[in-house]
């Protein structure tokens, strides 16, 4: 496997930059995801009717119960999982996002 390296940066980060975002990395992956699946449930998209709107709306509040039990389970224990550790308390708001996204789900349902 190739190393990727850009000349002048520090051989562990890949794209330059990264490390002065702090945890605005997060905030900016979580929040283009989420936007992106609330804006998938407008109704001229297969998520955003029918049984899609079902579908979207359970998994996205599944998926946020996981998320914040997960969180809860592994959170005093010595496990080091990767990005329950590295978020820390905003792994609530990633889970209550992921529940707000299937509210929004939610308001298509008919």
């Amino acid at each position: 496997m190739r190393e990727v390296r850009l000349e002048g940066t520090d051989p562990k980060t890949l794209i330059p930059g990264m490390k002065k975002l702090d945890d605005w990395n997060w905030a900016i992956g979580f929040g283009s995801l989420l936007l992106g699946l609330a804006i998938a449930a407008h109704p001229s998209t297969p998520l955003g009717r029918g049984r899609g709107v079902v579908v979207g709306m359970l998994g996205c509040f599944l998926i946020g119960l996981l998320w914040i039990c997960t969180f809860y389970v592994f959170a005093d224990n010595a496990h080091d999982l990767w990005l329950l550790t590295d978020l820390g308390q905003l792994n609530l708001i990633v889970g209550i996002g992921f529940m707000a996204v299937g509210f929004t789900y939610a308001t298509r349902w008919e």
